[in-house]
């Protein structure tokens, strides 16, 4: 049982892995103003799935609680991949607040390693959102720094 919990381990990590390569270039092709806007989201999205119940389950239909992860970061990515610029940015928020519960306290290598890039990411959003004056997004960033 052991062996076959690793393989799922490992294809979950290959999967977020290259979803999230997709989703940091994206990011670093955000102009100043769109990445503002994306951490602003990220705050909202972080704070919403901190309040559900599971949330590294955040954003799955109701339907599919019992498979072993959510769908939040699958929807996240579709999202972010999207022509508009305001589905891109929510969904690159929504992928980056699920993807960082769904490794947060993972057991495994791979995801562990997965979970510090995505804690840089979100230490460059931070770091803009600071910058841009907005009381609440420095405070979110002050706050994070703390933790």
């Amino acid at each position: 049982m052991r062996f076959l919990t690793r393989i799922i381990a490992m294809s979950r990590a290959v999967r977020l892995g290259r979803q999230f390569r997709d989703i940091d270039r994206a990011i670093g092709d955000l102009s100043v103003p769109a990445r503002k806007q994306l951490a602003l989201l990220a705050m909202k999205e972080f704070a919403c799935a901190a309040k559900s119940e599971f949330p590294h389950l955040y954003g799955t239909p109701p339907d599919q609680r019992y498979l072993p992860w959510g769908a939040g970061t699958d929807i996240g990515f579709e999202r972010a991949r999207s022509e508009n610029l305001q589905v891109r940015l929510r969904g690159a928020a929504m992928w980056l607040a699920v993807a960082y519960h769904e490794t947060k306290d993972s057991p495994y290598a791979e995801l562990q390693s997965l979970h510090r890039q995505l804690l840089r990411v979100l230490r460059t959003l931070k770091e803009t959102a600071a910058g841009s004056g907005d009381a609440a997004m420095a405070e979110w960033a002050a706050r994070e720094a703390a933790a």
